[in-house]
């Protein structure tokens, strides 16, 4: 991490630390309102945008009071409100809602006990207040925001004097490590892309890559652990947010043997169409202009979120890229042509079914790690076929055979393979 990531972070923790006085919040600094005790999972039952391109209020009414904590992102102009964990029962398309300062907002799970409201501004604005109020007089308690318009300038010397907090607690996967005492066998770790707030791509009958790829890992996890040959654990089982670097984190932390990443990608419209499975592996040059293009959008999946403090500048990128050990470089391609050849008895594949490209949740340096695009998403055939539970046993079911074929002569051999 660079001395300015350092500084940056440092700055945004110790400011999130400052406990605010009132219910105003100056550009950021957190506002806490006590919440009710002894109660369980707030519920979100309507929103509300109100005003003009001066000024914009945003409420949303809540089954009980609950605390927040709001503040301010740029580019693109963000303004982002963690609370307590919240059922969000929302009309249907709230989130597309354009009015005043709000272009639109995105709501959900971040993590076990967390849930956040991230609000895209149509240019820098100042909260000028946030806090929630009681239900009183017959009307629900509201969690209301009021933005007013402000220059670039004062936007960005508020966040450079560190006014910004970073939400309460990072999102982290909440899955326990399998135990290890006594078992040596390979650890898998699955990572189902997207989450909680981060739906992914999205098919044209509203399904969501975020439940599409679920589903297809937890199917892989009983293959694998209905095999007896390995442990499996995931980065996330079930619809919460996990940021990239904590995703690679999770892994390299329990010696994991392999990691798998699935996604299902979808191309815009003014791109054509394109069909079948593709398996990605790490790269600091992509192998073309469409795996280029996939890597940046996953990429910035932690900017979904409203938060990224796990990215780094470029030139660091290439460093952890750099450093990637020669050897799991090796063993990540090596799965990778194993799960394209296995794939082709189950699945149907890309044109060009194994590429490379700089994705960050392939970064670990001592993982083999690869990243499978499923299928489109955009493309009517592959949608239907991510949705067939039978295509996701068969699939998945190449994939396990896949593991066993990578793991087998490791193993069997002179005992190179890794926990």
């Amino acid at each position: 991490m660079t001395a300015r990531s350092i500084t940056i972070v440092s700055a945004l923790v110790g400011a999130m630390l400052c406990q605010a006085s009132g219910a105003a919040a100056e550009n950021g600094v957190p506002v806490r309102a006590p919440a009710a005790q002894g109660e369980s999972s707030a519920i979100a039952t309507d929103v509300r945008i109100g005003g003009d391109d001066k000024q914009t209020r945003f409420v949303v009414d809540l089954n009980r009071k609950i605390d927040l904590a709001a503040f301010t992102l740029a580019d693109p102009y963000r303004v982002v409100v963690d609370l307590p964990q919240t059922t969000f029962k929302l009309p249907a398309k709230a989130g597309e809602q354009s009015r005043g300062l709000v272009k639109a907002f995105r709501y959900g799970l971040i993590m076990q006990g967390g849930s956040r409201i991230v609000i895209d501004a149509k240019g820098p604005v100042r909260l000028e207040k946030a806090f929630v109020l009681d239900a009183a007089e017959g009307q629900p308690a509201r969690l209301v925001l009021d933005l007013v318009a402000t220059d670039r300038a004062s936007f960005m010397r508020n966040l450079a004097f560190g006014k910004n907090p970073t939400p309460s607690a990072s999102a982290r996967p909440s899955e326990p490590a399998p135990k290890v005492e006594g078992d040596a066998r390979p650890l898998i770790v699955l990572d189902p892309g997207h989450g909680g707030i981060d739906n992914g791509t999205k098919g044209s009958g509203g399904e969501l890559e975020k439940d599409v790829v679920l589903a297809f890992a937890q199917t892989l996890r009983e293959k694998l652990e209905n095999g007896g040959k390995y442990r499996v654990a995931m980065t996330r089982s079930e619809d919460e947010f996990i940021p990239l670097g904590e995703r690679v984190r999770f892994a390299r932390a329990r010696s994991a043997g392999l990691f798998i990443s699935l996604h299902a990608d979808a191309l815009p419209r003014r791109e054509g169409q394109a069909e079948g499975a593709t398996v990605y592996t790490l790269s600091e040059n992509a192998s073309d202009a469409e795996a280029a293009r996939l890597a940046e959008t996953e990429n910035k999946a932690d900017v979904i979120a409203g938060v990224d403090l796990t990215a780094e500048p470029d030139d660091v990128a290439n460093i952890l890229v750099d450093l990637a050990q020669r050897e799991t470089k090796t063993f990540s391609m090596q799965f990778a042509r194993t799960a394209v050849e296995e794939l082709k008895t189950a699945a149907r594949l890309h044109k060009h079914p194994l590429k490379s490209a700089g994705f960050k949740v392939l970064l670990a340096p001592d993982v083999p790690s690869v990243l499978v695009e499923l299928g489109y998403m955009s493309t009517k055939d592959d949608l239907k076929l991510l949705t067939s539970a039978s295509w996701r046993s068969r699939t998945a079911q190449a994939l396990a055979q896949a593991v066993d074929n990578f793991f087998t002569p490791r193993v069997a051999g002179t005992g190179g393979g890794r926990n």
